[in-house]
């Protein structure tokens, strides 16, 4: 990303099937960053549940649940940044 934008070095975009797996998702992030000692800055969108965002500083993780990934389409609007393919 840091060829794109001045404030992160990765994205990372998830989709949870559900607001309630998107939660699960974020807390097995927060809960895994912090056993490292890295906090994640003002996490945003918790309530909500549809688009959470986790600024932990060179990476901004961003989980979608339900169809809203497709919505907003991350990917088409940062398509000039470079794609790594990652599952598990």
């Amino acid at each position: 990303m840091r060829k794109v934008v001045n404030f992160c070095d990765y994205f990372v975009i998830v989709s949870a099937s559900s607001d309630r797996r998107g939660h699960a998702i974020a807390d097995a992030i927060d809960e895994g960053l912090g056993k490292k000692g890295i906090k994640v800055r003002q996490p945003q969108g918790q309530r909500e549940a549809t688009w959470m965002l986790m600024d932990v500083g060179d990476v901004v993780v961003h989980i979608f649940a339900g169809e809203a990934r497709d919505f907003y389409g991350l990917e088409h609007l940062w398509q000039d940044a470079p794609r790594i393919n990652w599952k598990k």
